[in-house]
């Protein structure tokens, strides 16, 4: 048994238990996904082709997890025009376990609480902590500091947002989402090592977030996780 899907754009074809990775949906890890754009399916008495869905079919998912794809680099020149752009770009992704293939308009046997789909379903204690904590408000920087440390910034002064530590720099280049430009402003700030990414607070991160007008890249690209890695690499 197996039947072709579209999801985000993109057909693949799916049995039961079989994982994939498809272009971010809603939902949480454990949360049952129906997909109803079935093309065909081969329930082992036939082939159903759709025109240009299959009627009454979809195949419930176990949404397994969110991730995020590698790191694509978009690069832009004009000779002789001083013009340079550089980009990166990760994907938001899901990854999916298919529970069942259903036709004639069945349902799933066992949907699960908190399935994307279902919009009654009361989420789990655990779940529940967890959204709540997500919910809280993250801090936020003083606006009128940010105002004078930007300024000065503009005029090329470093601001002694952090107390450097003595010795070499390390490369925060090495951490995924830093260049050439944004280590220059770090350093700018008077943030020159490892530990001190891996050691910033919420605070710490709202006030650079602000700053440096990095709009959440900070916890995006999880700086803190890599900065810990690649500190106790250098040790």
């Amino acid at each position: 048994m197996y039947a072709i899907i579209k999801t985000g754009g993109k057909q693949y074809r799916v049995a039961p238990e079989d994982v994939i990775t498809v272009e971010k949906l809603a939902g949480e890890p454990g949360d049952t996904v129906i997909i109803s754009e079935v093309l065909m399916a081969d329930t082992g008495k036939g082939l159903e082709v759709g025109a240009p869905l299959v009627e009454g079919a979809s195949v419930a998912c176990e949404l397994v997890e969110h991730t995020r794809g590698p790191k694509i680099i978009i690069f832009k020149k004009k000779r002789r025009k001083h013009y340079r752009r550089k980009k990166g770009h990760r994907q938001d992704l899901t990854v999916l376990r298919v529970a069942e293939i259903l036709t004639g308009g069945k349902t799933p046997a066992k949907a699960k609480a908190g399935a994307a789909k279902d919009k009654a379903a009361k989420p789990a204690p655990e779940k529940a902590e967890k959204k709540a904590k997500a919910e809280k408000p993250a801090p936020k920087a003083d606006a009128a500091k940010v105002a004078e440390i930007k300024e000065a910034l503009k005029k090329g002064e470093a601001v002694a947002l952090f107390k450097a530590p003595e010795g070499e720099p390390d490369d925060l280049k090495l951490i995924s989402g830093v260049g050439p430009v944004i280590e220059k402003k770090l350093h700018a700030l008077g943030v020159k090592k490892f530990e001190q990414v891996a050691n910033f607070t919420p605070e710490d991160i709202a006030m650079v977030d602000d700053v440096l007008s990095f709009k959440g890249r900070i916890e995006r690209d999880d700086w803190v996780s890599q900065a810990k890695k690649l500190a106790a690499e250098k040790k």
